[in-house]
């Protein structure tokens, strides 16, 4: 498809607190889009709001609340008087054997990634509908690959990957575009997060070239501003994604078969497992919980 100008586009992006979400915000910003940053940290997303270039704002609010992102989607749309770009890359990841998951944990990465995401798209569509905007869902490598010990992070992309390819097909008549962001390991405050566990940083680095390896959040970005200005189907992070949805029918058998010696290599430590929400940004959505539950 033909590049679309970001200029005077109002773009939402969720998650904007940190990492993806906020150099894309940057990005997106720069290119001459207005930003509308949704999370849940708001005084981060109040000084990333005041670097971006041009006109933006900022709205607390957790992505699995369908009332609060109701009224954040009215808000932005009254705000700027129309939304045309919206990127749900809110997300959260835990680790280790699911056996031994913190179910409490498990289940928030599964609310947040999937049930964030689509009730965030659900907020957004009718904007998106009028404008005939673009909905890009941010997946990753792990919508492709079943990896062990990332059990609730890979079903909650394989997730969003397959609901991102359904609503696509009920809303293109209506000219609503929808992509789907496929990222390997990208250096992110997530990234490092799990990096800071023994066992898993081990395991990760004898996964096979190139997926062991840790790529900078500058050139993935770009490559999600360039899928957004051609409101692509598909925008891949890294340049080898792309050929990896050609064998994915054969990763479970492959992954099954590694993964069985990898996790009897290291079962003696798997106990050792930090089992709670990994990063800056998991530690937020926990604390936010706590203080729920707390009466604030």
């Amino acid at each position: 498809m033909s590049r679309v100008s970001l200029e005077g586009r109002v773009a939402v992006v969720t998650g904007a607190a940190r990492g993806v979400g906020e150099l894309l915000a940057r990005k997106l910003s720069a290119r001459g889009a207005r930003i509308a940053l949704v999370g849940l940290e708001e005084e981060a997303l109040k000084e990333v709001s005041g670097r971006l270039h041009g006109e933006s704002g900022h709205w607390y609010a957790d992505v699995t609340d369908h009332e609060a992102m109701a009224r954040v989607a009215e808000e932005v749309k009254e705000r700027f008087g129309k939304v045309d770009i919206v990127v749900a890359n809110a997300g959260v990841a835990n680790g280790g054997p699911f056996a031994d998951s913190d179910p409490v944990a498990w289940r928030r990465v599964i609310e947040v990634n999937l049930i964030g995401s689509a009730v965030t798209a659900r907020a957004f569509l009718p904007a998106l509908t009028e404008s005939r905007g673009y909905l890009l869902q941010i997946a990753s490598l792990a919508a492709i690959t079943p990896a062990p010990m990332m059990s609730a992070y890979c079903a909650s992309k394989s997730g969003v990957e397959a609901y991102a390819h359904s609503l696509r097909a009920e809303v293109a008549h209506q000219g609503v575009g929808v992509g789907v962001g496929y990222l390997s390991w990208t250096d992110t405050d997530m990234v490092r997060g799990a990096d800071q566990d023994d066992v898993m940083r081990e395991l990760r680095a004898r996964l096979p070239w190139p997926s062991n390896k840790t790529y900078p959040l500058g050139p993935a970005v770009d490559r999600l501003v360039t899928g957004i200005e051609h409101r692509s189907a598909h925008v891949y992070a890294q340049w080898w994604l792309r050929g990896m949805q050609g064998i994915r029918g054969y990763l479970p058998g492959v992954i099954a078969t590694v993964g069985k010696r990898e996790v009897k290599r290291f079962e003696p430590r798997l106990r050792s497992v930090a089992k709670g929400l990994v990063g800056a940004g998991g530690a937020a959505d926990e604390q936010e919980r706590r203080a729920a539950r707390h009466g604030g």
